[in-house]
């Protein structure tokens, strides 16, 4: 779909350059641009994410921190 935007000039000069930069047409650059920004703001994309980083944390608890956990929290005075 083709569409009109608005830009400030010296953005338009920076993406005009980084499209040279990276051999891409103005309108491909634009569409990633987009489609990168809207991955970020879509929540479910965000829950993923962080799901996944999570998953990589529960793999299994470090001994050496467990450790260092219990010690920290027995010199606390509750």
């Amino acid at each position: 779909m083709k569409t009109a935007i608005s830009l400030p000039d010296d953005l338009f000069e920076q993406a005009e350059r980084l499209a040279s930069r990276l051999s891409k047409s103005r309108s491909q650059l634009y569409a990633e641009a987009l489609a990168e920004f809207l991955a970020r703001h879509d929540p479910d994309v965000v829950t993923r994410a962080y799901d996944a980083v999570c998953d990589e944390v529960e793999a299994g608890p470090d001994p050496a921190m467990d450790a260092a956990a219990r010690r920290r929290l027995a010199d606390i005075e509750w």
